[in-house]
């Protein structure tokens, strides 16, 4: 982190948390002190899913352990596991918040597990990234990006688009289609350029079966290791998996934008258990990550804050991510219900309609 902001920020910590007020909330600083005070004597914040290598949860730790004394310990599992813990352990719980895909959120309020918390910069968080009661929230986005080997896919023939995937000389490698969701996100980014959306993913699936058709379908796992060996020449990727594997490999030697014609947007939400063991904590740590610093510091591990069109990065921070207007025809998933039977049919649909071509 930069000790400039840092020590800024201890300084002015509870008045910026405080600055940003829900419209009839007159108490919200005074309410927020209370919270760091009841916070401070809890003493700690355990979570799940919120590793120190992921979206650089490291700095925020490190900033709630500086600025308020918090001792904290992760545990990594994914969305499902999470709440599945948050569920077993019941008023027995050893964890206090979770970070889970948004499509998640839904799941983990319907099964009674997690209790609402709105931190100040509420108004700022777009609709369809937030529970309404606050049981849920995102804190960071990804979205689906083209990644090019410049060593190996000329200027010229570089796609800007899903239009332009099926005119190239290269391979484009998506992944694990029907297992991961970086892959099956990638599926509805096509389906959306072409006329589909979350209950018709058809569109998409053709144009990947047209790749199959022309043999310029690559079964290799978009890794950073397989990019970094020149096993990808095209890739489809979180727009944070993709900056970040561009700068460890060479920042130089890969290209990377948001398809102008259409992508998805998904992203990761905060929950808190409803039987957390340190609630206060809980919700000092939320506040904390929507708050400014903490936004700065997901955007520090390329992710991009939900809070971004609010924001102005530093300048070396903003230097990672991809500009705003490559964002203009991206969008988030508006049916959950549908989205979800359309990538539970996926695994069978791929093999189906797409690897039946493979060449």
């Amino acid at each position: 982190m930069n000790p400039t902001r840092s020590t800024l920020l201890r300084l002015t910590l509870t008045a910026a948390l405080g600055t940003t007020l829900l419209a009839g909330q007159a108490h919200a600083t005074s309410d927020l002190s209370e919270l760091i005070a009841a916070a401070q004597e809890e003493g700690r914040v355990d979570s799940v899913g919120m590793p120190d290598t992921w979206a650089n949860w490291k700095d925020t730790w490190a900033d709630l352990k500086e600025n308020y004394g918090l001792e904290h310990m992760d545990t990594d599992m994914s969305s499902a596991e999470e709440i599945a813990k948050f569920k077993a352990e019941g008023e027995n719980a050893t964890a206090d918040i979770g970070d889970v895909g948004i499509s998640f959120g839904p799941i983990a309020v319907a099964e009674g597990v997690t209790q609402p918390y709105k931190p100040t910069t509420w108004e700022e968080i777009p609709d369809w990234a937030k529970d309404e009661d606050g049981h849920w929230m995102l804190g960071y986005t990804g979205t689906i990006a083209l990644m090019s080997n410049k060593q190996l896919v000329p200027e010229e023939e570089r796609p800007r688009t899903f239009a332009d995937l099926t005119e190239g000389d290269y391979t484009v490698a998506v992944g694990a289609v029907g297992q991961a969701a970086q892959a099956n996100n990638a599926v509805l980014a096509a389906a959306y350029a072409n006329g589909g959306d979350e209950s018709n993913l058809t569109p998409g699936l053709e144009l990947f079966a047209e790749l199959a058709r022309q043999g310029r379908l690559s079964l290799a796992n978009p890794s950073i290791a397989n990019l970094e060996k020149g096993e990808v020449e095209v890739a489809l990727l979180w727009d944070f998996n993709a900056l970040n594997y561009r700068d460890q490999i060479d920042r130089e030697a890969f290209d990377v934008v948001i398809p102008s014609d259409a992508s998805v947007t998904s992203g990761y939400a905060t929950i808190i258990n409803k039987h957390a063991p340190h609630p206060n904590a809980a919700k000092l740590a939320r506040e904390y990550i929507l708050s400014d610093e903490g936004q700065f510091n997901l955007a520090e591990g390329y992710a991009r804050p939900i809070r971004a069109q609010h924001l102005t990065l530093p300048e070396d921070i903003a230097a990672k991510l991809l500009p705003n207007a490559q964002y203009a025809n991206a969008r988030p998933v508006e049916d959950f219900d549908a989205w979800e039977k359309s990538a539970r049919q996926l695994p069978r649909q791929w093999q189906s309609q797409v690897l039946i071509h493979q060449q």
